[in-house]
């Protein structure tokens, strides 16, 4: 553990002394638009949990003068910062409540949000007050959101997408010191998650990822082949059976049971949008239904409970790397 985080440490330090300072006026490429910054903004509102929970990453908070769109409670370690957080709204704010704020930025987790048809606001809305609007890159790069819901996936999310958000939001606010010491620290424990799954001797080890169900007996909602679960589970080398290019398509129980993956992950999340968003609910299922009933990951007891938010592209991914190694490690102990 020492040379591990010795390791760490000098990839900290690296990394802080390669930051540069800050130019401005600074121009940056975001989501097929450019921003413009004269100087760090002071005030930003943030539209997303997993933007909010980056900015208070980076020291931010006290430039944060409002939040929205919540899933569940925020990173204990910013639970007293986030008290004194203006919330606008568990989830959608109005598009007069965002501007109310004065912003100098808008920072969003998805452009369904505030993007070309953004329920919050358009981005030419944002544009017309001269309001910059940075979208997570994440929600953008390879992906098409133009067909509504929880858009395409066309390439492969990766982390370095959560990394160019960070680096991003830190050179707007000229911290790259910061943002260099969080992504490092983030790279370390991807490594160290991987090493653990390494030295546990297990392969050819599949699983899906559910993330809810509109209904509790209907088609579940579950993890593409080129998402952020998907880039979990590849990242430990651990086989996602669902083949699909939708973010989060609807797979039927019967084709799951078929596939009989090793591990079921099931997403945690604080909303009750749908009666499966609660993951009691969804464990009841799996151990109860003709069908469920039969996989070998329940009869085996490897299913596994992860923050919903774990499974998404949000800086909590690296939980969800955590979550499934250990669940891997502990495989044998089970079958």
């Amino acid at each position: 553990m020492a040379l591990a985080v010795g390791v760490f440490a000098a990839g900290v330090m690296a990394s802080v002394t390669n930051a540069s300072a800050t130019q401005y006026p600074l121009s940056i490429e975001n989501c097929g638009s450019t921003l413009h910054f004269d100087a760090a903004p002071e005030r930003v509102v943030s539209l997303g949990q997993s933007t909010t929970e980056i900015l208070y990453s980076l020291g931010l908070a006290d430039k944060v003068k409002g939040t929205s769109v919540w899933f569940g409670p925020v990173m204990d370690e910013f639970k007293d910062v986030n008290a004194s957080v203006p919330r606008l709204a568990d989830n959608d704010p109005g598009f007069e409540t965002v501007v109310a704020q004065k912003p100098q930025l808008v920072a969003t987790q998805y452009q369904w949000h505030v993007g070309p048809k953004g329920i919050v606001g358009t981005t030419e809305q944002f544009n017309e007050l001269s309001i910059p609007v940075y979208t997570a890159p994440a929600d953008c790069v390879g992906k098409d959101n133009a067909g509504g819901g929880d858009g395409v996936r066309h390439e492969d999310f990766t982390m370095n997408l959560i990394y160019q958000e960070i680096t991003d939001i830190a050179q707007i606010f000229d911290i790259e010191d910061r943002g260099a010491a969080l992504i490092a620290k983030l790279k370390d424990r991807e490594a160290q998650s991987l090493a653990a799954v390494n030295a546990s001797g297990n392969s050819n080890v599949s699983t899906v990822f559910w993330f809810s169900s509109a209904e509790i007996k209907s088609d579940p909602y579950v993890a593409g082949k080129n998402g952020a679960a998907a880039y979990i589970a590849d990242k430990l080398g651990v086989t996602n059976i669902i083949d699909s290019d939708e973010e989060w398509p609807t797979v039927g129980w019967e084709t799951i049971a078929r596939a009989n993956p090793d591990i079921i992950v099931i997403g945690k999340m604080g909303r009750r949008r749908f009666p499966a968003d609660d993951w009691e609910v969804k464990m009841d299922f799996l151990k109860t239904d003709p069908v469920t009933s039969q996989m070998k990951a329940v009869k085996n007891g490897n299913i596994v409970v992860m923050d919903a938010q774990s499974m998404d592209p949000t800086i909590r991914l690296i939980e969800g790397i955590e979550t499934l190694a250990e669940a891997v490690e502990k495989l044998n102990a089970s079958n």
